[in-house]
């Protein structure tokens, strides 16, 4: 059976100058491990028993991050699922889209992660090295850029 895990990409929206367009003040925030390859993801973890995934995708929000659900707002119809071997297992994970309410909030990280950065999309694509979570970053890029 595949290992399952969930977590939210979220972003914020800088105040930006009238003239700028709305996507270009849009920035995600990436985690770096503190084990392992040090890899950059948003945050993510397994899903407990008894747990939803929405769920999970919050509780591990606050721990690796620090933020509570009330400090977000869930994107409607955004929802992606990924799927790729971890050591030789399917690993699958679910990934939902959540708004920053207050772009200056602080992120309290876990022992589990050493840095974290608010990236603009191509930033944030070259942090994470994996492809799918690069495509992952563009298409809810493109899913916020069609919504405006």
């Amino acid at each position: 059976m595949a290992v399952r895990a969930c977590g939210l990409i979220i972003y914020r929206r800088l105040q930006s100058a009238p003239s700028a367009k709305v996507t270009d003040s849009i920035e995600y925030l990436l985690l770096q491990t503190s084990y392992g390859t040090h890899h950059w993801t948003p945050p993510k973890g397994h899903v407990d028993p008894g747990e939803d995934d929405l769920q999970t995708a919050f509780r591990e929000t606050q721990e690796e991050a620090g933020l509570q659900a009330s400090q977000l707002t869930l994107i409607e119809g955004y929802k992606k699922e990924l799927h790729y071997p971890v050591r030789g297992k399917p690993k699958t994970v679910i990934y939902w889209l959540a708004e920053m309410k207050d772009c200056n909030t602080e992120i309290k990280l876990s022992e589990e992660h050493q840095a974290f950065q608010w990236l603009k999309l191509e930033d944030a694509c070259k942090f994470a090295e994996y492809e799918d979570m690069q495509a992952t970053l563009k298409e809810a890029h493109q899913f916020l850029c069609s919504k405006e």
